[in-house]
């Protein structure tokens, strides 16, 4: 039998990368993000602010000494997704209202007034991930150096 497969009017973009839980893994994620959206003609902002914050969250919140964090961004049509994954599944993260003079703990008020949505999967033991999707853009091909249109790269 000859069946013919089908195929996606729009390309997925992904890219996936495994970093160290500490303060310098989670600037090295949103440093990589911003490039990989870049290549892909994706506005930076929000998505930008969103790595950042989770990325932060999964160093100092997720951290289990020896364990890293996993940063996947994808792009369908004019959805990008942020997803970054843990190995702290126990502590699965919760928006609070932080003290007014707090420092911190506006990460994920952050988050979920710039997404149109986010949550928390459960993975297998012990992970879980938090995502967060936005629409963009409809992400526009990169000009080579030339001048020249050029195709979307893939991310690995």
């Amino acid at each position: 039998m000859n069946r013919k497969s089908a195929e996606l009017d729009t390309p997925v973009r992904n890219f996936s990368v495994q970093l160290s839980s500490t303060p310098r893994g989670a600037r090295l994620a949103r440093l990589l993000a911003v490039e990989q959206l870049r290549s892909w003609g994706v506005p930076l902002d929000p998505g930008r602010q969103i790595v950042a914050e989770l990325a932060v969250n999964a160093a100092t919140h997720g951290k289990v000494r020896g364990r890293d964090f996993r940063l996947t961004l994808y792009v369908v049509g004019d959805i990008l997704r942020v997803e970054v994954t843990d190995t702290r599944s126990e502590r699965l993260p919760q928006p609070e209202v932080p003290a007014p003079d707090a420092e911190s703990g506006r990460g994920l008020l952050l988050v979920g007034a710039l997404a149109d949505r986010w949550g928390v999967a459960e993975g297998r033991f012990p992970r879980k991930t938090v995502w967060a999707e936005l629409r963009v853009e409809a992400p526009q091909p990169v000009r080579s150096r030339s001048g020249a249109a050029g195709a979307f790269s893939q991310g690995t």
